[in-house]
């Protein structure tokens, strides 16, 4: 059976050509078949007179359903267009970072013939990222639906009016202010613009949804944290005429005029990354901020982040007895004794 891979690559920068070429050669030569969107091998074969190797386009020659994984070739906006296009079909994404931060890549530039092997291989694992369900409504009809891996971002449409907006978890109003926008994302999208914003960091395997205000004019408009099942709400305020926009994930955008209101909930559709590797994401955090970490010595020996079983201590525990009006403590063996007798 066939094994085919769809390239997709950022048709805009000379590097993400390169390396789509280069691929798609490599994953040939892999006894696989590449793929790539009719626009996009029109562009290679104009750029490099021809491609070295055939490739079938994707809706033309074979369907995303025969797909068997995704390779992303680009930045952390090229992956957010692989799982836009492969969002109701179940194919993982790996993405090979061409870009600056590149957090939901699984590998670098410099790895991209390995990067092959792997998938030739099959050696690599699928983890699901939780996404969100996003309704728009206005005047009690339902005018947008759509959904975001990262986010939906509520943001200010004019540069010199801040929008009014309130606050809303379960139906139970929360607290208004005015603010330039609001940030309600996923795990995932935490290291994104609700990051930039000032939002927590969270673990991807955590499931929650955040709230973060964008330079809001109020005391109590602090990042939250709730619960997955929950449904959050944001109405923008009739009281002024100030207009807001929604971006999800950056690409896909709503107006909203005052009295709309935003509702997200979990999606039961997630986005299926492909992992090569089992690194931490404390220690992609690392790597990808290049945060300091001098001086570090590690886990003590026999601690339970080391041991293999449960911790054993190395010295005896002490007996602890309940002191008693007038005791103090001899601190060679513990006993106690009277204030007279130590004197």
């Amino acid at each position: 059976m066939t094994r085919r891979i769809l390239l997709l690559a950022h048709m805009g920068r000379e590097d993400s050509m390169v390396a789509a070429r280069e691929a798609a050669a490599q994953l040939y030569g892999s006894g696989l078949s590449p793929v790539m969107p009719a626009g996009q091998q029109a562009e290679l074969s104009e750029r490099f007179n021809g491609l070295d190797h055939p490739t079938e386009v994707i809706g033309r020659d074979v369907g995303l359903e025969d797909i068997e994984l995704v390779m992303v070739l680009g930045g952390d906006g090229t992956i957010l267009r692989a799982a836009e296009l492969v969002r109701h079909v179940d194919v993982p994404l790996l993405g090979v970072n061409l870009g600056h931060v590149g957090f939901l890549a699984e590998s670098e530039r410099a790895d991209l013939a390995q990067t092959v092997q792997w998938i030739a291989s099959r050696s690599y694992s699928v983890e699901e990222r939780m996404t969100i369900d996003v309704n728009v409504w206005y005047r009690g009809a339902k005018v947008a639906h759509t959904w975001a891996l990262n986010e939906a971002a509520i943001e200010k449409a004019s540069r010199e009016r801040m929008i009014e907006v309130v606050t809303e978890v379960d139906g139970k109003p929360l607290t208004s202010y005015g603010c330039d926008g609001i940030v309600l994302a996923t795990p995932t999208g935490s290291t994104a613009y609700a990051f930039s914003a000032g939002g927590p960091i969270v673990w991807p395997e955590v499931e929650a949804l955040l709230i973060t205000p964008i330079s809001a004019h109020a005391l109590f408009a602090k990042p939250l944290v709730v619960s997955p099942r929950s449904t959050l709400a944001v109405e923008i305020l009739s009281r002024t005429d100030a207009h807001a926009v929604l971006w999800c994930d950056g690409r896909r955008s709503v107006d909203l005029p005052p009295g709309s209101r935003v509702e997200v909930t979990k999606s039961p559709v997630p986005v299926r990354l492909a992992r090569t590797s089992t690194t931490p994401f404390s220690a992609r955090l690392v790597r990808k901020f290049e945060l300091p970490i001098h001086g570090w010595r590690g886990p003590v020996p026999g601690s339970p982040v080391t041991a293999p079983g449960p911790m054993v201590p190395e010295v005896p525990p002490i007996a602890w007895t309940q002191r008693g009006p007038g005791q103090g403590v001899d601190e060679a063996d513990g006993t106690h004794e009277s204030p007279e007798e130590h004197a």
